[in-house]
């Protein structure tokens, strides 16, 4: 039998709290024994029988502490959406805090009777509670996932609007298992008054339940659990109706701002007195030590894929010169940051006059133009290794929007929301679009819209999935 949601969320949410205390006492106890019983530190004679209790002490006293700490910092907030490597700048600051609150409250409540704590098992304790804690989070996360596409979904859910907006929710919440929800249908944002109400191609007739004038009755015979209001345009007068109903019948109301599709950076909600005011975050990478971060990344993956990817190139230049006359790298214009073009290298992969005839064209899945070691060298991505060159010259960055031609930007920035705000940073070898499928002949708005929440999400560790996403993910690589 399927829990409830909330009884569900509650037990999930418990369950977390008491394996993130095991962890960490666990993870002090290891710190622990690594010192002063595994034989891979030395000891002092003073140290040979430290009093084992005055451990088992702070351990007992840092896992309830870190179970509040991680809960002042949301992290038993369920459903825990996203991917897990969004929880962990969070993980990490929270272990940090526990154990400089507990190695701080040691200098106060130690019994005098005890010696001072080892300065060695505080710094082992940083990284062995971090990665209990890791672990188990990480595995309390596959099974949630797991648990929440076992289980029936619960909650009915109502959409007013049928646009593509309006289909685009529903894709985003059938992507998000942890929601346990399923949609009841859609309701037309308007009563019928003989105009045409556009409705997106993904979005069947038979799934509109009604207009909003029934919204009433549809509630009730489709046992509607929630109302998400998707279209914007809708009336002030219409919302304050919907929003009494929803009051009335106790339905939880959520609506999508009529700021979507404006603002594209994550939304910051402040509050002067009570009135709220919507402003924009800033970009992660425009914070300065963030650029720099990411500048030496550059720097150390380029030098390191350079001296990795040498010998395959010299493999692949006399392959290349036989497969067809000309050079064995092939250069391109491309549009960098703030739109600025520049020189990207490939490997050659095709004739050199393969757009003689055609123009600008992207590559298709079976493009007769590619020679039989460009067919290869595309498939496992091969042929983009002297973009290590872009990446340490600062044209490019490891991880980033990828770079487009000219032609091609000229016609997006005029037909695709939001196209050039992926040029607001360095273009990038691979990204989040690419590991996700998207790229050659695939959808530019898709594309867009992944590369947006790269900018928008932007850490190390979500570089670092990235990087390690592109050596496994070969769909559409071609």
């Amino acid at each position: 039998m399927a829990l409830r949601r909330d009884n569900f969320d509650a037990f999930c949410s418990l369950l977390a709290g008491l394996v993130d205390g095991l962890a960490a006492f666990l993870g002090v106890m290891a710190a622990v024994w690594i010192r002063f019983d595994s034989g891979l530190i030395p000891l002092k004679h003073a140290e040979l029988f430290p009093p084992r209790i005055m451990y088992v002490a702070a351990a007992a006293v840092i896992a309830p502490l870190l179970i509040i700490i991680f809960r002042q910092i949301g992290l038993y907030i369920r459903p825990q959406l996203g991917p897990f490597g969004d929880k962990l700048p969070r993980l990490v600051r929270g272990v940090s805090i526990t154990l400089a609150t507990a190695l701080a409250l040691s200098f106060v409540v130690r019994p005098a009777d005890w010696p001072p704590y080892s300065r060695t098992v505080a710094l082992l304790a940083f990284f062995t509670v971090l990665l209990f804690v890791l672990l188990e989070r990480f595995i309390l996360f596959r099974l949630e996932l797991h648990w929440a596409r076992r289980t029936a979904p619960i909650r009915r859910i109502m959409i007013i609007g049928v646009d593509e907006l309006a289909a685009r929710l529903r894709r985003a919440l059938e992507r998000e298992p942890r929601l346990r929800s399923r949609l009841a249908g859609y309701l037309l944002p308007r009563e019928p008054d003989g105009s045409a109400i556009r409705l997106s191609t993904a979005i069947t007739p038979k799934l509109v339940k009604g207009h909003i004038g029934e919204l009433e009755k549809v509630v009730a015979d489709e046992q509607v659990d929630e109302i998400i209001l998707a279209d914007p345009t809708i009336s002030r007068a219409r919302l304050t109706e919907i929003l009494f109903h929803c009051e009335r019948h106790l339905v939880p109301f959520r609506m999508v701002p009529d700021l979507y599709g404006v603002l594209t950076q994550r939304v910051r909600v402040n509050h002067v007195m009570d009135i709220p005011l919507i402003g924009i975050e800033p970009w992660p990478l425009e914070a300065f030590w963030n650029r720099v971060l990411k500048r030496l990344e550059d720097i150390a993956g380029a030098l390191v894929g350079l001296a990795l990817s040498a010998p395959i190139i010299l493999i692949a230049a006399p392959l290349i010169k036989r497969s067809s006359p000309g050079p064995v790298f092939y250069r391109q214009t491309r549009c960098g940051m703030a739109g600025h073009p520049f020189t990207l290298y490939k490997l050659r992969t095709m004739p050199v006059d393969a757009e003689s005839k055609t123009g600008p064209v992207w590559t298709t899945e079976d493009d007769p133009r590619r020679t039989r070691i460009g067919e290869f060298l595309r498939k496992f991505n091969l042929d983009e290794l002297p973009q290590f060159w872009n990446v340490l010259k600062g044209d490019m960055s490891l991880v980033g929007p990828r770079p487009e031609r000219p032609h091609f930007v000229e016609q997006f920035k005029e037909n695709v929301g939001h196209y050039m705000t992926r040029h607001v940073f360095k273009p990038g070898m691979t990204g989040w679009a690419q590991v996700n499928g998207l790229r050659g002949n695939t959808s530019i708005e898709d594309r867009v819209q992944h590369d947006l929440y790269y900018l928008e999400n932007w850490s190390l560790s979500f570089d670092l999935k990235i990087l390690i996403q592109t050596f496994f993910n070969r769909q559409n690589a071609y």
